[in-house]
């Protein structure tokens, strides 16, 4: 009885400070582009850069709402936005990458793409009964 009461004690401990920090992270991805907005404002202009931008902080949210929604996170989330950063560090550094950085980066990006398509093919695939 004692070990249950304390394991039910830590995984309220463990459930608050889960909370906490996808709670920060939040805030800190909505500062983040509410300053990224000011800065296009500034500018006066939007870019690719910009935008790309944008769509990773729309991901981290969209993350961070499923997480509070079902308590669990496809694997496939981080993988867009590892996704999405890849591209944007080509389209910003493009100048002053080389031929095989380039390709390396290409190439991560393929191998990205091609793991959730793996996932997602798994997934519809061999699906699993949640209960067992």
């Amino acid at each position: 009885m004692r070990q249950n009461t304390f394991t039910h004690h830590a995984q309220t401990l463990l459930g608050f400070i889960e909370y906490v920090g996808l709670t920060v992270i939040t805030i800190a991805t909505v500062i983040a582009g509410y300053i990224e907005v000011g800065h296009m404002v500034a500018a006066s202009t939007v870019t690719l850069s910009d935008l790309l931008l944008m769509f990773l902080y729309l991901e981290i949210l969209a993350m961070v709402a499923m997480y509070f929604e079902s308590g669990k996170l496809p694997v496939r989330f981080p993988i867009y936005i590892a996704v999405v950063a890849l591209a944007r560090y080509l389209v910003l550094d493009m100048k002053n990458l080389d031929m095989w950085h380039m390709i390396g980066v290409a190439a991560s990006i393929l191998l990205l793409t091609l793991a959730v398509l793996i996932l997602r093919y798994g997934h519809v695939r061999y699906s699993y009964n949640e209960r067992e």
